[in-house]
């Protein structure tokens, strides 16, 4: 008997997203579960919407030189598990049973180097600004086809795990009403309580 989890997944990667696989990442360390989930958020060129760059950078494939903001960021080599687009539609970066590597220097509850346990969900927009209805729903639909999958307890954002380097999803991402479309009481979203 298929169960819904299994049928809405193939290997690592959920159906429902458009797979564009990342060459940007490697192995979780054996035996270690997937305990988390972390919100980013992201705009390239910042603060523009809807091209390919997003797309292009996890792909090791953006033109350098297209904008003059691509200096600062030349070379470096990203990923995330998701991406969230401002119109809902969802792409897929990396197989959840690889690690992503988006938190970078990173700390939760005392474990270190959280791309080791966490799934990587970026939410394009500009930290600080407000998010579309439709991004929360397909994030609350998301981290539900997560938990079914995965032991996932937590769901916190870049800035919880790296604190003073990172500011994102930003103060624009409201909490408590993903909170409310999630519906659930798990995963935990510790930012809706505050």
């Amino acid at each position: 008997m298929v169960t819904r989890s299994s049928s809405e997944w193939h290997g690592g990667w959920w159906r429902a997203a458009r797979a564009l696989p990342s060459p940007n990442f490697d192995v979780r360390p054996e035996g270690l579960p997937i305990t988390l989930a972390v919100l980013h958020s992201i705009s390239l060129p910042p603060g523009e919407y809807g091209g390919d760059a997003i797309e292009r950078l996890f792909c090791n494939r953006l033109d350098w030189d297209a904008h003059p903001y691509y200096a600062r960021i030349r070379g470096l080599r990203v990923s995330a598990h998701f991406l969230v687009r401002r119109d809902g539609s969802l792409l897929q970066f990396v197989s959840c049973e690889h690690r992503a590597w988006h938190a970078g220097q990173s700390i939760w509850r005392g474990h270190e180097d959280c791309n080791h346990y966490s799934i990587g969900i970026e939410i394009e927009g500009l930290e600080g600004d407000s998010f579309e209805a439709t991004q929360y729903v397909r994030v609350a639909t998301l981290l539900r086809a997560l938990s079914r999958r995965y032991p996932i307890e937590e769901v916190v954002g870049h800035e919880d795990i790296a604190p003073g380097r990172k500011f994102d999803p930003g103060a624009g991402f409201d909490w408590v009403g993903l909170r409310r479309v999630l519906r659930r009481k798990r995963p935990s979203l510790p930012r809706a309580l505050r």
